[in-house]
């Protein structure tokens, strides 16, 4: 019987990205099966039991695939800025596209299988599906779907990962090609490579973006909104970010929110919970939990000098 992967150890301090096997430090739970010593190329699969929790990830430097195989829970999400709220159950699936900050919050125990993509193979497989270069793919906000295909594809890598059978590391990259051109035709959009030009934000765009941000912090700012502000696509405007401020759009906005409550607490005795309302955080705990996390104390503390 094949030993499961050991969980690695907590970082000092919040990484930029993280790789698949990482993910347990900030999502605890019990791996049941997993191909991590397998060899495969451009797709790994994992399986969880998880218990309701309330975790923040940085963003995966990989395509993930959550299929849901057992258990039934509300789901909440936070995704470029904007929360969505359903339920999952077995047969749904969720996406997160490659490179996104996220915050989740489930109540019930589930267990779910996860397939990761690379980068790298998706967008050899939308440049060869297109007849040309491929710069950047972005997978579609998807928290609770329901889709056969990747039902299947899904659960057919997680039964490869748990026999490990001969030829299965050629059948897992044959399954992975498959699951990712049907992610590619209905769940995905891609940016074509372009001629070489200026990779940071103009000025003029950082003053746009810093307005409009400010303007806004009460509302959902999605990163299609913002790269409208900015006059460029949505996969320009994560490389400009993060090029120009080493920073991501859903970072960016939570850190103006940020500044903009320091600035109230500083200023008045404005209850904490209308501070939170007035900066676009969900509510006071959102608030005090974004605090500790970035400032390492509550706006309390900070209100009063600590």
């Amino acid at each position: 019987m094949r030993a499961l992967p050991s969980i690695p150890a907590p970082p000092a301090r919040r990484p930029e990205r993280i790789g698949y096997a990482d993910l347990p430090v900030w999502v605890p739970g019990d791996i049941l099966c997993a191909s991590d010593d397998l060899h495969w190329q451009g797709v790994s699969q994992r399986t969880y039991r998880y218990r309701g929790q309330d975790v923040e990830i940085p963003p995966l430097d990989c395509f993930l695939i959550v299929q849901y195989e057992d258990g039934f829970t509300p789901m909440q999400r936070q995704f470029d800025g904007r929360w969505t709220r359903t339920s999952c159950a077995a047969g749904l699936f969720s996406l997160l596209t490659e490179s996104a900050d996220s915050h989740w919050h489930w109540t019930q125990g589930i267990t779910v299988s996860h397939v990761y993509l690379t980068n790298d193979l998706l967008c050899r497989l939308a440049s060869e599906m297109e007849g040309r270069p491929v710069d950047e793919v972005r997978l579609h906000d998807v928290l609770s779907g329901a889709d056969p295909i990747v039902t299947q594809m899904t659960h057919l890598l997680r039964q490869e990962a748990t026999t490990a059978s001969v030829g299965c590391s050629l059948y897992a990259e044959a399954l992975s090609t498959q699951l990712g051109i049907h992610l590619l035709r209905h769940y995905a959009a891609f940016r074509f490579k372009q001629a070489p030009r200026d990779e940071r934000l103009h000025p003029v765009q950082a003053r746009r973006l810093q307005e409009y941000v400010d303007a806004h912090l009460c509302d959902a700012i999605s990163l299609e909104q913002l790269a409208r502000v900015a006059g460029v696509g949505v996969c320009a405007l994560s490389r400009l970010l993060r090029s120009s401020w080493g920073t991501t759009a859903h970072r960016y906005v939570i850190d103006r929110r940020v500044e903009r409550a320091r600035q109230l607490l500083h200023r008045g005795d404005l209850p904490l919970k209308a501070v939170a309302a007035a900066t676009g955080f969900a509510d006071q705990a959102h608030m005090t939990r974004t605090f500790k996390a970035r400032l390492g104390c509550t706006p309390g503390e900070l209100r009063r000098g600590h």
